[in-house]
């Protein structure tokens, strides 16, 4: 499993916006590179409630084994939770289950709160 850093997420996420802003103004297609990857929350409802990210998907891991049905095994999947423990397990067990595309944001969203976006509250 790769690891990603929040300073490349969050550069990943922008291009992602730039070229979905360009898609809509210009009606041409956005290229796989420039596709907003799917975050990966891992973290419990009251975690949501003291520190959130835009543009991600909230599962947390106490409903993982039970919905992992949803997400796609071809689709990237960049796991992220507090720290980038939990995130850490999660992303390998789906690789055992033959998802192709899976990295860990390294640190969480306390490393995102430190290094990209102090607004977001650490807890």
């Amino acid at each position: 499993m790769r690891e990603i850093s929040p300073t490349e997420l969050a550069q990943r996420m922008a291009a992602a916006r730039e070229a979905a802003a360009q898609v809509q103004q210009e009606g041409t297609n956005t290229a796989p590179e420039h596709a907003m990857p799917l975050v990966l929350d891992l973290r419990e409802e009251w975690e949501l409630q003291k520190a959130a990210l835009p543009d991600v998907r909230h599962l947390p891991m106490s409903q993982i084994l039970s919905r992992v049905g949803e997400l796609d095994p071809k689709q990237p999947i960049i796991c992220m939770c507090h720290h980038g423990g939990r995130s850490t397990q999660v992303g390998l067990w789906l690789e055992t289950l033959g998802f192709v595309d899976v990295s860990n944001l390294t640190g969480g969203i306390e490393a995102w709160s430190l290094q990209v976006d102090d607004a977001v509250p650490r807890y």
